[in-house]
């Protein structure tokens, strides 16, 4: 059973401002369409406030070569550390994961931010591929904001 559960943790960095990232995911979730739209379509707020604990959020996005669905419940919120949690409790990734949980956590030290995903999972089945192409997927939502706020 232990080889149901995984975690992956990735990190990159960008040189836009860290406290403007960590707000976008924070609080304004719904403008990163607007940002890089070929990869998210819209993110909606179900119920609760922006950038709130407890809030659902639906995403519309575009991921290995189909449009998809996610509803998430922002399980949490750290400003001292700049972190927000994401689990995801409907949606097209839910077919394959009993449980999948994002957190972005932006390190902010001057023009040098470091952005680090975590995705903590649980299979449903062992065949089940670990969720890598997610990865990829944050990773290029990561660059795209980015370049957004440099330009």
């Amino acid at each position: 059973m232990a080889g149901l559960s995984g975690k992956l943790v990735d990190k990159i960095n960008i040189k836009s401002d860290g406290d403007v990232f960590h707000e976008l995911f924070r609080e304004k979730p719904h403008q990163i369409s607007g940002i890089c739209p070929d990869k998210i379509q819209t993110c909606d707020l179900h119920a609760g406030e922006w950038g709130k604990v407890g809030s659902i959020i639906v995403w519309n996005y575009f991921h290995d070569g189909k449009d998809r669905v996610a509803k998430d419940i922002i399980e949490a919120i750290d400003e001292e550390n700049k972190s927000v949690t994401y689990k995801v409790i409907e949606g097209d990734l839910m077919e394959h994961y009993k449980e999948l949980k994002l957190t972005v956590h932006v390190d902010t030290k001057g023009e040098d931010n470091l952005v680090t995903w975590t995705i903590e999972y649980e299979k449903v089945k062992d065949d089940t591929v670990d969720p890598h192409t997610l990865m990829e997927f944050c990773l290029h939502i990561t660059k795209d904001i980015e370049t957004h706020h440099l330009n």
